[in-house]
Parts: structure tokens; C-alpha cells; sequence
């Protein structure tokens, strides 16, 4: 059996916290999507910053063997209403 995870991530990141920080036996974790809440340039070409909690994504990834699936023109994943703020990528994909 294959296992399909879907999360949804506060702005706390507090799925991410609790991912971290539990020992998930899950075997054939084959994808993990969803709506991480974080914005990264290691993602999103058009936001400059890098944020500590990426690494924790990642660290969790790692976990289950599976790497960010990247798309070859990224588009954003959320947009906003204000036009003075940047549409950004949050929404992710591991395989």
C-alpha cells in the first residue's frame, strides 16, 4: 500500500513543528503536498528571502526519501488581493 500525505501548515508552521518533532511510521510515503505556509526563494524565484524553517521541510522530506518536485515555470500558488503585495508560491509538492 502507498500512502498519499496532504498538510496544511499555519502560519505558525505549526504542521510542520508537529511533523518535526514526531517519529511517523510511515512506509511508501510516495507524496507529500500541500500548503506549507512558508515563503522562500528556494522555491519562489520572485521572493528574496530564505527561512530557517525550510530546513525543517526539508529535514522531514528527508525523512521519507522524497525530494520537492520543482515546476519548470513557477508559477504563484497564492494570490493576493492587495496589488502592492507579491503573489508568491506556498503550495508544494515532495516525491
Amino acid at each position: 500500500m502507498y500512502w498519499l500525505m496532504n498538510v496544511y501548515s499555519n502560519l505558525s508552521h505549526t504542521a510542520i513543528k508537529y511533523l518535526k518533532d514526531m517519529e511517523l511510521n510511515l512506509r511508501n510515503l510516495l507524496i507529500v503536498i500541500g500548503d506549507f505556509n512558508i515563503h522562500d526563494s528556494l522555491w519562489d524565484p520572485s521572493f528574496n528571502y530564505y527561512f530557517s524553517i525550510s530546513d525543517d521541510l526539508f529535514a522531514i522530506a528527508d525523512l521519507f526519501d522524497l525530494s520537492l518536485s520543482f515546476f519548470p515555470d513557477p508559477v504563484p500558488t497564492r494570490y493576493l488581493d492587495n496589488p502592492n503585495d507579491s503573489n508568491s508560491v506556498i503550495d508544494l509538492m515532495f516525491l
